[in-house]
């Protein structure tokens, strides 16, 4: 009986040919540039999300994605388009509960959390009533690099510019109120408005990295990258710089090694993403247990 491991391509340890020869089939092109174009939006978005402590949303927006995409192939269209249907809508829901006083955190997450249990559920009923190949259950939570069309990346690529546009008009009030938002709101910024305007943008980000991900494990992109720049540097322009470049690395280097390899992608993405992150926290753990080398006045 042939092996598992004998069925994938073997590393060969030369960068240029391995390269080239994974890049012969249509589907890792395909998969390279759906990948680039998810980590570079879930990269930014991904920043913000963390700086507004709104990693739970985040979660949520991503685990709806399951069930839209079930759902979507039971009515026998695109996943795709499921992705995007219940993610935005999931958002939209989150972004109406009304928010009055300090006890509105506690509300906003519980009912988060019971639009992400129910859907969740749904999600596994749509699989199960569900007569053909749903392409794989595991394949929809973890995440595939296979089947990835050309025309889904022209969406994915559609999508993420529409997304990176509308933060590029209002990224400045967007970080303001993000820091501080009851001055914001007293200088006249539509803090509520930015609120709903970002987790719609927030939906669309997280719709497109659970195509690469998987619902389950698009924290690896969403959250992973944003905190490892925040932890890093302090300097929000730097920060989103380092967060897009690490989203990229860890997509470009777990799209490698699920093609080498019978394991999902996700479990690449997660691990390498968590790997910087706990990297970033030792140094900087590190860092600040040196002694100080700057000399003190008057010392000799």
């Amino acid at each position: 009986m042939m092996l598992l491991a004998d069925t994938y391509p073997a590393w060969s340890w030369n960068l240029v040919a391995d390269l080239r020869q994974m890049w012969a089939f249509p589907f890792m092109v395909n998969a390279f540039r759906a990948g680039t174009v998810v980590a570079v939006a879930a990269g930014v978005m991904g920043w913000f999300m963390v700086l507004r402590r709104q990693s739970f949303a985040g979660h949520t927006l991503a685990v709806v994605g399951f069930p839209g995409a079930a759902g979507a192939t039971l009515i026998g269209v695109s996943a795709t388009y499921g992705y995007f249907a219940f993610c935005l809508a999931a958002a939209l829901v989150i972004a109406a509960i009304p928010r009055a006083g300090r006890s509105s955190g506690g509300q906003e997450s519980a009912l988060t959390g019971a639009i992400q249990a129910f859907l969740l559920a749904c999600g596994f009923l749509f699989t199960a009533l569900y007569q053909g190949l749903l392409g794989g259950v595991t394949s929809l939570l973890f995440g595939s690099f296979l089947g990835i069309t050309t025309a889904q990346v022209w969406v994915l690529a559609a999508v993420a510019a529409a997304v990176l546009a509308t933060l590029t008009v209002i990224g400045r009030p967007l970080l303001f109120s993000s820091v501080d938002p009851d001055v914001a709101a007293g200088r006249g910024v539509p803090v509520r408005l930015l609120s709903t305007v970002f987790l719609v943008l927030l939906g669309a980000a997280a719709a497109e990295a659970s195509q690469i991900t998987g619902t389950l494990l698009v924290f690896a992109l969403l959250v992973m990258p944003a905190a490892t720049a925040q932890t890093l540097t302090a300097r929000p322009s730097l920060s989103l710089a380092l967060s897009v470049l690490i989203a990229l690395a860890v997509t470009w280097l777990g799209l490698i090694a699920a093609y080498y390899s019978p394991y999902p992608i996700g479990f690449y993405v997660t691990t390498l993403a968590f790997a910087a992150y706990v990297l970033a926290r030792l140094g900087r753990a590190a860092g600040q247990g040196l002694p100080r080398l700057v000399p003190v006045r008057g010392a000799s």
